[in-house]
């Protein structure tokens, strides 16, 4: 690679875990090479065009206007020639006399996407073949004091993905995408577009260091009983020299002693009195740091800081009578696991910032979740994360990186996997949050239910071939490379995910399920009380973001039309507004009206999730956990979102707010009978629980008191006697009629409350209610109807702290803003069955 005209910079050289002590610098210092000025172009071309780093071809493209904005319009079409280019990309940065006295120097990669090859100062290093590794260089021998010249050239993953293909005698479903070790989603999905893009898109450093360096920190938790918390500190430590160290945990230090090459060390370490991490809605995230420092003649070597929680997870499957049970017992107590399915949160993932993953992290705890599953389809996601996941007692069920295909299992590819998974999990393995690792997502449905060998012709021994190379990844490579990584606590591995296919009557008996009968199957929404399994991992049904993220698909006047192909640009289900239409019909009055039309399309979400929820808690314990797809979106789309692209919650999830309380109380209807549960997900149990009914008109009059003589203990769920709706309601109009159910302890204070409705939203005779807003504060509203105002909308540019709600007759409701507005309008439902 020539020199180029990038101008080196003198830099200050930023320093990362720099400690002092005894006035002695420590001997190890970072520096990123990511601040330096990059440049990058197309192989072809010879101009060179700015680049930022880390980042993707895509967005430089984008950033020098060579490209147009690919999330607008139809723009997406437009940029699918980068995918098969290659891209250079280079800097040149300064190295001073003094950072070449440092007896040691690594070049390290955080993430290349994906096949590379690295130059300094025109000699190859290395070639990379996976975006999930870390790739670690040493490189004094190759540096030299001034300018030196970094270049990394980037080869087309779908040329070379297509090679790779051609080398298997049977025809791979989703080729070339499962023969290269990146980010799945990039080639599509059905909610993402298809930008395969490359690039460097993690942190670029130089490590200096002298004598020895922690390569890996694991923290081992022994036992834990209230008076004290017995782990092991083991490290893997290089030194370059033989000799005697000191090895600090928290200032205690040990004396060690360190063969030249590689070492491994295990340091007992107590915590006294220790406070448990504890999931959300259980307690407080409990965490500690583990500051540990190797010295050497008094000299600090090298430092690492880990932060830590305190906790035991399990993964509980016992036989019973219906099957095989599937929970986490946390702590040493059933958790009743509710959460979502989280997805890469940008298309480019170096845009996610701290920021972002903070905020939808802290949207998920204020849903009352406790649960979050990445998805095999993404990333390994960035440190930022897991910190907040750790920070707000969010568990992590976590994917590695491979979904919906079959995979290969050649010498190379198991290598390359095997070298992937001990990169990322030497990277995450101390994090609290993570309770369980996952082969894959629905790689073994897949094989089993999707028809691909139909389809493809494959022979007998092509079937038998794909079988013995899932089985090698999943069942051999990622389960031994575990074990050799892991400390024996936090190995709980699940091959795939989901266990059972859908179609199969045992996906509900045991294991974990992802039951698509609702949207893929077209069944009505009250399929889910029928299909119950043991732990629902995947179920899910399409919602329209908010107007805001559907003007901005326009790159000029949004025209808001169901017809527009730039909206249909941004659905990527091909029969999506299909199924939106036909299950809105079902229950709703369909709108007209864009904005209508919308709102309701986000009721209609919220409304199946509902219902699949409530059936799911009802269940406990057969069924102990609810995961919803999705939490997120990658860009501005239609999809099963319930946080859209830009942040803002949808209808579902303010009800998923409500439907994951730790204390509901619930009505099931069926063939006339209404049956009742109150549902405990706390530690506590309350005594003395006693169930209120009310039947009310929508103008607020009151039809029917009654209250349950029954006293009971709401421990985990307690069903209370039946009624019939016609001993409820009698003769009178069932549409016009709602149910107030509110669950009290003995002391009257409300534990739940709840309503519900006896006919589906578009029969309902519904009265025009008279809303009225009142500004309490800059940031607070009180809103107040005359009659029953059915899922209530506020609009505006904030936040509002609850929304899409019934306000039920002359009630108020007092509403927080997280930012003042001078103007918000409002609708219910009446107005989308009452068009002009």
């Amino acid at each position: 690679m020539a020199l180029s005209s990038i101008l080196p910079m003198t830099k200050t050289l930023i320093f990362a875990g720099i400690f002092i002590c005894s006035g002695i610098f420590a001997q190890f210092s970072k520096r990123s090479l990511s601040l330096e000025k990059w440049q990058f172009k197309n192989v072809k071309d010879k101009k060179w065009l700015i680049a930022t780093v880390p980042g993707t071809v895509h967005l430089d493209l984008m950033n020098n206007q060579i490209i147009s904005n690919p999330y607008k319009d139809e723009n997406e079409k437009k940029v699918q020639w980068i995918e098969s280019e290659d891209w250079d990309y280079q800097t040149i940065f300064v190295i001073s006399a003094n950072e070449m006295e440092n007896e040691n120097v690594d070049l390290v990669f955080h993430g290349l996407d994906t096949f590379s090859e690295i130059y300094l100062n025109g000699r190859l290093l290395k070639k990379t073949d996976n975006m999930f590794r870390t790739w670690k260089i040493s490189v004094k021998n190759n540096l030299k004091i001034g300018n030196n010249l970094l270049g990394i050239k980037f080869k087309s993953s779908i040329n070379i993905g297509k090679n790779l293909a051609r080398k298997v005698p049977f025809t791979m479903p989703e080729s070339p995408r499962s023969f290269v070790r990146k980010a799945q989603y990039q080639f599509g999905w059905d909610w993402g577009p298809r930008f395969v893009t490359a690039g460097i898109w993690k942190d670029v450093q130089l490590n200096f260091w002298n004598n020895a360096k922690l390569e890996n920190i694991k923290i081992e938790q022994k036992n834990v009983t209230k008076q004290k918390a017995e782990l092991n500190i083991l490290a893997e430590i290089f030194t370059e020299k033989s000799g005697k160290y000191n090895f600090l945990i928290n200032n205690e230090a040990q004396n060690i002693s360190l063969k030249q090459g590689l070492n491994k060390i295990s340091i007992p370490y107590q915590i006294k009195n220790p406070k448990l991490w504890q999931p959300n809605g259980w307690g407080k995230p409990n965490m500690y740091d583990l500051k540990i420092l190797l010295k050497n003649n008094s000299k600090i070597v090298d430092a690492k800081t880990e932060r830590i929680g305190i906790r035991t997870v399990e993964l509980i499957q016992d036989k019973d009578e219906k099957g095989k049970s599937f929970y986490f017992k946390v702590n040493g107590n059933p958790m009743y696991t509710k959460g979502t399915n989280w997805i890469p949160s940008d298309s480019f993932t170096t845009r996610i910032t701290k920021e972002k993953y903070q905020k939808l992290i802290r949207d998920c705890k204020d849903a009352n979740m406790n649960m979050i599953r990445v998805w095999g389809g993404g990333i390994y996601e960035d440190d930022e994360f897991y910190k907040a996941c750790d920070e707000n007692g969010i568990l992590v069920w976590q994917d590695f990186m491979f979904a919906g295909s079959f995979y290969p299992s050649d010498e190379k590819f198991l290598n390359n996997v095997k070298e992937e998974v001990k990169d990322q999990v030497s990277r995450l393995q101390n994090h609290p949050s993570i309770a369980l690792w996952c082969g894959n997502n629905e790689i073994d449905e897949a094989i089993v239910n999707w028809g691909y060998q139909k389809q493809f012709k494959y022979s007998k021994e092509d079937s038998l071939q794909v079988w013995k190379d899932y089985k090698k990844v999943f069942h051999e490579v990622i389960p031994n490379a575990l074990k050799e990584n892991l400390t024996p606590e936090k190995n709980i591995y699940w091959e795939s995910s989901p266990s059972i296919g859908w179609g199969h009557k045992e996906s509900l008996t045991e294991g974990d399920s992802h039951y698509w009968g609702v949207w893929w199957g077209e069944f009505p929404f009250e399929i889910y009380n029928e299909k119950v399994p043991r732990f629902a991992s995947e179920y899910g049904f399409q919602g329209m973001p908010s107007l805001e993220i559907m003007k901005s698909m326009f790159s000029g006047n949004p025209d808001l039309n169901l017809e527009n192909p730039i909206i249909k640009a941004h659905e990527k289900n091909a029969r999506g507004f299909h199924i939106i239409n036909e299950y809105m019909k079902r229950d709703y009055i369909v709108p007209k009206d864009f904005v209508k039309y919308n709102y309701v399309s986000q009721l209609l979400q919220a409304r199946g999730m509902q219902i699949a929820i409530e059936a799911h808690r009802r269940a406990k314990p057969y069924n102990m956990g609810t995961l919803y797809w999705q939490l997120n979106d990658c860009w501005p789309v239609i999809s099963w979102s319930s946080i859209d692209y830009f942040g803002n919650w949808k209808a579902l999830h303010y009800q998923v707010k409500r439907s994951f309380e730790n204390q509901v109380v619930l009505a099931e209807e069926k063939d006339g009978i209404l049956n009742f549960y109150g549902i405990n997900d706390d530690l506590k149990k309350y005594d003395d629980v006693t169930l209120e009914m009310e039947v009310n008109n929508f103008k607020g009059e009151n039809i029917l008191v009654a209250v349950s003589n029954q006293k009971k203990s709401l421990d985990g769920i307690i069903k209370f006697d039946s009624s019939s709706v016609a001993e409820l309601i009698g003769d009178l109009d069932k549409n016009e009629l709602f149910l107030n159910l509110i669950l009290r302890r003995k002391d009257e204070q409300v534990i739940a409350e709840s309503n519900h409705f006896f006919s589906k939203p578009k029969d309902l005779k519904l009265s025009k209610p008279n809303i009225i807003i009142k500004k309490v504060s800059p940031t607070e509203i009180e809103i107040s109807t005359d009659v029953l105002a059915k899922d209530v909308y506020l609009m505006g540019d904030t936040h509002f702290s609850d929304n899409f709600f019934d306000l039920l007759p002359n009630t108020s409701k007092k509403i927080t803003l997280s930012k003042p507005l001078e103007k918000i309008e409002v609708m219910s439902l009446w107005d989308t069955m009452n068009e002009l």
